[in-house]
C-alpha cells in the first residue's frame, strides 16, 4: 500500500522514496530524512515502490532488500536500470539479512551501497549524501 503519495515537489526538492515493510523502520526512516530536510514518499513493498517510480519523479530511493510480494530491492534496481537509468545510482539499500548468501549476491550484483540494520541516523545520512550528492 502506498502512503503519503501526495508529496511530489516542494521547496526542498523531489522526495526520497522509502520502500520498507516494517512500520517502525519506516517511521524511523521518514522521521530521520524529514528532520534532515528531505521530503519523503513511502511504499510498504517493492511492488508499490515500482508503481510510484512509474508515475512520479523522485530524488532517490532508500529500499529494504526484502519486502512482501515477491519483488526485491534488487528487482527495483533492475527496473531502474531499464526504465529510469538516472536513478539506478541513486538507490541505497538497507537490510538486516547480510548473512544470507542470496542477499549478498543480490547486493553485489547491483553494486549499490547498503547499510545493515540496525543503523544510526548519522550512518544513514552520511551514506545518503554520498549516494545523492550534496
Amino acid at each position: 500500500m502506498v502512503e503519503n503519495a501526495s508529496s511530489t515537489k516542494t521547496k526542498k526538492g523531489l522526495p526520497i522514496l522509502i520502500i520498507e515493510d516494517e512500520p517502525s523502520v519506516m517511521a524511523f526512516l521518514k522521521s530521520a530524512l524529514e528532520r534532515n530536510g528531505y521530503n519523503t514518499i513511502c511504499a510498504k513493498s517493492a511492488r508499490d515502490g515500482l508503481e510510484i517510480l512509474s508515475e512520479q519523479q523522485v530524488r532517490g530511493i532508500v529500499s529494504d532488500m526484502r519486502t512482501p510480494g515477491g519483488v526485491t530491492g534488487a528487482d527495483v534496481h533492475g527496473w531502474l536500470t531499464v526504465h529510469r537509468p538516472e536513478l539506478a545510482r541513486r538507490i541505497l539499500f538497507i537490510t538486516g539479512d547480510t548473512v544470507n548468501q542470496e542477499t549478498l549476491n543480490l547486493l553485489k550484483k547491483t553494486g549499490a551501497p547498503c547499510i545493515e540494520k540496525p543503523f544510526r541516523v548519522s550512518q544513514l545520512m552520511a551514506t545518503l549524501i554520498h549516494v545523492l550528492g550534496k
